[in-house]
C-alpha cells in the first residue's frame, strides 16, 4: 500500500504543478500582442496540458481509487467524501483549463491577465483543503 500511496502522491504534486503553471502561462499569453510570443505560449501550453497536467491528473485519480477501493482507505469517513468533491471539483477546473488551452490556440481569448491571475490561485484553495483533510482527518 505504501507504494501505491507514495505514486498517488508523486502524481498530485505533478497534476498540480501543472495547473499551478499553466495559468501562469495564459496571463503571459493574454498579455502579449507579439505572435512569436504567441506562437511560442500555445506551443507550452499544449505540451504542458497534454503531456504533464492531464497524464499526472489522470494517475492521481487512478492510484487514489487503488488507495481507497483496492485498500479501504477512509472508506466511510466523512473526510474522505469532502475530498472527493475537492477532486471532481479540481478536475473541472483542469477541463476548464483545457478548454482555454484551446481558446489560445484558435486566438479565441476573451478574458484579461487580471481574470488569469485570479483564476490562477483557485487550486491553492483546493491543495489547502485537501491536504488538510488528508492529514488531520477532522470529520
Amino acid at each position: 500500500m505504501l507504494w501505491v500511496k507514495s505514486f498517488h502522491i508523486i502524481f498530485m504534486v505533478t497534476w498540480f504543478a501543472g495547473l499551478f503553471y499553466l495559468p501562469r502561462l495564459f496571463v503571459y499569453h493574454a498579455m502579449t500582442d507579439h505572435e512569436e510570443t504567441k506562437a511560442q505560449l500555445r506551443t507550452m501550453e499544449r505540451k504542458l496540458y497534454y503531456g504533464i497536467t492531464t497524464p499526472g491528473g489522470i494517475l492521481t485519480v487512478g492510484f487514489g481509487l487503488w488507495l481507497w477501493l483496492g485498500y479501504g482507505l477512509g472508506s466511510d469517513a466523512l473526510w474522505l467524501k469532502i475530498k472527493l468533491v475537492l477532486v471532481a471539483v479540481l478536475a473541472i477546473y483542469h477541463l476548464w483549463c483545457g478548454h482555454l488551452v484551446r481558446q489560445f490556440r484558435d486566438d479565441r481569448n476573451t478574458h484579461s491577465h487580471v481574470f488569469y491571475r485570479w483564476f490562477n490561485e483557485f487550486p491553492v484553495l483546493i491543495l489547502i483543503a485537501a491536504v488538510l483533510l488528508v492529514v488531520l482527518k477532522p470529520l
